[in-house]
């Protein structure tokens, strides 16, 4: 879940400015540290250590198994956080080395949440599974830091890590925050447009740095946790608006698992949102 965190005050006070980065890195260091699978001394390491026996987590624990339940449920499994076991076997670096069949096959019986038992505050996994919330983490922190900051300052903000943003109210004179959309062919380089941004959360899917190509195809790093391989015709980026940043993920990324169909969806959905294939 690491990630930049950059924070946008209106403001030429330059100690509140100050104080209010510092708090932003602060909870963003607090909750990557609490969930990110990365560490051995968190609530994830004790879940995905605990050999089959029932873990009890706190009440901010609960409420994101709670949301990647729904998010399982709304995505007819195919947003599953037991998923990220997949790592093991694909390494998205650019290059064109992809796992045999064998290998991913061996990893399929180790995923799915419906074999999680979840009853808030109790959760335990099967000897074998493991959990990861990096598909919402960084989303859950953005939305966080909103609220905190909130707390300390009526001016507006931005709020962005590492291109997941959000925002509590428009700028002054009800001006937009005004954010590039990369351009997933130029990633870094190269701007497809830009969103205007009065208020909520903006997140972005695609495959702009973590993919595999082969033989002229790109293999996206969105994988369909039922078949162990990425989506196919999944599109290169995927940009929602929502009232939230952690809602605007959650869309994103159902696009992006409903490959050819992700425009479709995000039409049913009545969300701004830009699509490019």
């Amino acid at each position: 879940m690491a990630c930049p965190c950059e924070i946008l005050l209106e403001s030429e006070d330059l100690l509140l400015a100050e104080k209010i980065t510092q708090l932003a890195a602060e909870e963003a260091f607090r909750i990557e540290h609490k969930f990110s699978r990365y560490r051995n001394d968190n609530i994830i390491y004790q879940i995905n250590n605990a050999n089959g026996q029932p873990i009890i987590v706190d009440n901010e624990t609960a409420l994101l198994l709670d949301f990647a339940r729904q998010c399982f449920e709304l995505s007819d499994g195919l947003f599953d956080i037991s998923s990220g076991i997949l790592r093991k076997v694909w390494h998205f670096d650019g290059s064109d080395q992809l796992p045999d069949a064998e290998a991913v096959n061996s990893l399929l019986p180790f995923i799915g949440w419906q074999k999680i038992s979840w009853t808030a505050p109790q959760i335990s996994l099967p000897e074998g599974m493991e959990i990861d919330l990096g598909g919402i983490g960084k989303e859950y922190a953005v939305d966080s830091t909103v609220k905190l900051l909130g707390q300390h300052t009526q001016l507006s903000f931005l709020v962005n890590y590492g291109g997941d943003i959000a925002c509590q109210k428009p700028r002054r004179d009800n001006r937009p925050w005004v954010i590039g959309v990369d351009d997933p062919s130029h990633t870094g380089e190269a701007s497809a447009g830009a969103i205007s941004l009065y208020q909520g959360g903006l997140a972005t899917s695609g495959d702009a740095r973590r993919f595999l190509l082969k033989d002229g195809k790109r293999y996206s790093h969105i994988l369909n946790p039922k078949t162990g391989y990425p989506i196919e015709a999944a599109p290169r980026s995927v940009s929602v608006i929502a009232s939230t940043c952690i809602e605007a993920g959650m869309l994103s990324t159902f696009a992006m698992l409903k490959g050819s169909q992700a425009v479709s969806f995000l039409e049913a959905q009545d969300v701004q949102y830009w699509c490019i294939a």
